[in-house]
């Protein structure tokens, strides 16, 4: 008996080791790092930008954004991008 917990024992840990497995992290969230007008860039919606850091990824994209979202998304908030699903 007195082997069989340890041999139980390490069983289980080994089971759970490979058992375990990381899911991927999709997300079109992240903190906003800065905001801008770049007339260049957007202009289909009159210059307004937001630079985001994924929340996922922890990669940087510019997003061109209507002034009605602009003008309430602050540096250092969380924002949310619809019509993407991560980067």
């Amino acid at each position: 008996m007195k082997k069989l917990l340890p041999a139980l024992f390490l069983a289980t840990i080994l089971a759970l080791s490979f058992g375990c497995e990381e899911e991927e992290c999709i997300s079109n969230c992240g903190t906003i790092t800065d905001d801008a007008i770049l007339s260049a860039l957007c202009e289909s919606t009159d210059g307004y930008s937001l630079t985001i850091r994924n929340e996922c990824s922890n990669n940087l994209e510019t997003f061109c954004i209507y002034y009605s979202d602009w003008i309430g998304a602050y540096v250092g908030n969380q924002f949310c991008i619809t019509n993407v699903t991560s980067w």
